[in-house]
């Protein structure tokens, strides 16, 4: 089965140029659109008596989010259509890019660091409410 456009489920870690690379081989012979997603961290987590400087952190950690995207886009060797920074629940919102933007295939890492704990789970949820294939991609434990 050839795939026209794969979502790369990725976080700010070395792994996701593994996935990236995943997908880069799956798209490259069929000429397929690849697009990125991640989950940006929440500062309200860290700090509830830091109200006053939560917006500029969490601006501060969207910037560092979207520059590690452009970095990792950049040296992908290959064309990246489009990134996505969401915030909460990355089943959700993996759903919903499925349906906006024609996806076909969710690639995912799979070991058992903080990020991609939460995105095995998440892609049970996709797994089971997803009309697209979803590829989990073990990743080695360092």
């Amino acid at each position: 089965m050839s795939y026209t456009h794969i979502l790369v489920a990725v976080a700010v870690t070395p792994e996701s140029r593994q996935l990236l690379a995943k997908a880069v081989s799956i798209a490259r012979p069929v000429n397929a659109r690849i697009s990125l997603i991640t989950l940006a961290s929440d500062p309200e987590i860290y700090n509830q008596f830091a109200a006053p400087m939560l917006e500029d952190l969490r601006e501060v950690m969207r910037e560092e989010t979207q520059d590690f995207l452009n970095t990792l886009s950049r040296d992908a060797g290959y064309p990246i259509e489009q990134t996505f920074i969401t915030y909460g629940e990355l089943n959700e919102h993996i759903l919903d890019v499925c349906r906006k933007h024609a996806v076909d295939l969710v690639i995912y890492g799979n070991h058992n660091h903080s990020f991609f704990s939460r995105a095995s789970c998440s892609a049970k949820s996709v797994v089971s409410a997803s009309q697209v294939d979803v590829l989990l991609v073990p990743l080695a434990k360092e």
